[in-house]
């Protein structure tokens, strides 16, 4: 028996180069590989600065329309004020005055999904309300809002906001 490789007729025979050959080919491609890499980095990265332009744009927008909007309800508390100090203001027209402010603000509020929790008569929860005092009452059942101190608001599914409440708690 020979030692020496036998080649079938389909096979090359192997050269001397080839081991040239192939490194010269592993080279190439990792470097085209190196450079795709570096170009999808780079995307990548344009990427996330672009995202992060547009992110900081649109919450520059949104508060630029709800502050928009927010100018006529100061301007008509300035009218307000101005009022107060005239001597032939009535109490009466004052407080008309400021009761319509009160609903345009509310108004503007709802149309932006900000909404009112209403507390009182509700049971006590403690993921919606913050208890500021118990006192006894026979108008509500125990463990239930018996006044509201503040009120909390929702943004949406979100809390803005707990409501600050008195918990009933039974009468003796």
């Amino acid at each position: 028996m020979s030692s020496e490789p036998t080649t079938t007729p389909t096979e090359t025979p192997p050269t001397a180069d080839a081991p040239a050959d192939e490194t010269a080919r592993l080279t190439t491609e990792l470097a085209a590989r190196q450079e795709n890499l570096l170009r999808l980095a780079a995307d990548f990265d344009n990427f996330k600065k672009r995202a992060a332009r547009e992110r900081d744009e649109a919450r520059r927008n949104g508060v630029e329309s709800v502050v928009g909007r927010l100018l006529p309800v100061l301007d008509n508390f300035d009218m307000a004020m101005a009022a107060a100090t005239q001597p032939t203001t009535s109490l009466d027209s004052l407080r008309t005055g400021v009761a319509m402010i009160h609903g345009q603000l509310r108004t503007l509020l709802g149309d932006v999904g900000v909404t009112p929790l209403e507390a009182v008569g509700q049971p006590f929860d403690p993921s919606l309300h913050e208890a500021v005092s118990t006192c006894p009452t026979r108008e509500h059942p125990e463990g239930h809002v018996a006044q509201q101190v503040r009120r909390g608001y929702r943004f949406g599914d979100r809390l803005l906001r707990p409501a600050s409440v008195v918990v009933a708690t039974p009468a003796e």
